[in-house]
Formats: structure tokens, C-alpha cells, sequence
């Protein structure tokens, strides 16, 4: 995996770490796809639920596409002070290169205040392009 990309946001850490997956990537039929591990860990003094995520991915064309849904990987994690999340997904481009950013929607549970904790930009670079983001 790549290094980390890391954002906090009102107490809440989203560090994301990238992998290309070459065995599932085709580049003669235009397809290259990463895998990418998130870990979201609540460092406030407050219990935080994840209720919805918004994506942004953009390929190396600046073609974006807007991802929007519920929870993650199926759940909408309750993340007590002091507790984390983690899981693993992927991304399909059409191009060698791209990157990701978004938010994930939370709210405080005790108040119900809503507040994005924002998923910092990250690249998905595959092994024939140079890094695009550090």
C-alpha cells in the first residue's frame, strides 16, 4: 500500500492508504483498477455516527464522477471517543492515473448536529505514471 493521506476534521481522522491492483487491471482494454483502505478514528470527546459518503473520483482526463449513498461497505459505523473504523474498497479508472476525495456525512449522536469529516485527496497512480499527489 502507498503512503498515507491523512485529513482531521472536528476530531475525526480519515487516513486512506492506496494499492494498484495490477492483476485486475487491463491496460489494452482500458481499465486499471486500485484498491483503497480507509480508517476513520474518532479522537473527539463526542460519540459520532457515519450516516452517508459522498466520492468525487476524477481520472487523468478530469472526467468526475459523483458517488453518493449510505454508510460505508454496507454499515453506518456508531464510533465511540476513542474508537476507529476500518475497511477496504476499490475503484475502477479508465486511465492509468486519477484521484479521490469526499466526505463522509456523520452526526454528533447525543445533539444530532450533522457535520462532514472530510476523506483527503488521494491519488491512484498505476505503476507506468508518476505519483500525482503526495
Amino acid at each position: 500500500m502507498s503512503g498515507a493521506y491523512e485529513a482531521t476534521t472536528r476530531g475525526i481522522r480519515v487516513r486512506v492508504q492506496t494499492v494498484f491492483l495490477e492483476d485486475q487491471s487491463d491496460p489494452d482494454a482500458g481499465s486499471w483498477a486500485w484498491a483503497y483502505r480507509v480508517e476513520i478514528a474518532n479522537l473527539s470527546g463526542v460519540t459520532v455516527q457515519l450516516l452517508k459518503r459522498t466520492w468525487l473520483i476524477t481520472d487523468a482526463r478530469g472526467q468526475t464522477q459523483r458517488v453518493h449513498g449510505e454508510g460505508v461497505v454496507g454499515e453506518q459505523p456508531v464510533l465511540e471517543p476513542g474508537e476507529s473504523f476500518a475497511y477496504t474498497s476499490g475503484t475502477p479508472l479508465a486511465t492509468p492515473s486519477g484521484f479521490m476525495r469526499g466526505a463522509y456525512h456523520m452526526i454528533a449522536t447525543a445533539t444530532g448536529e450533522a457535520f462532514d469529516a472530510l476523506i483527503p485527496p488521494f491519488s491512484l497512480d498505476s505503476p507506468q505514471v508518476p505519483r500525482a499527489l503526495n
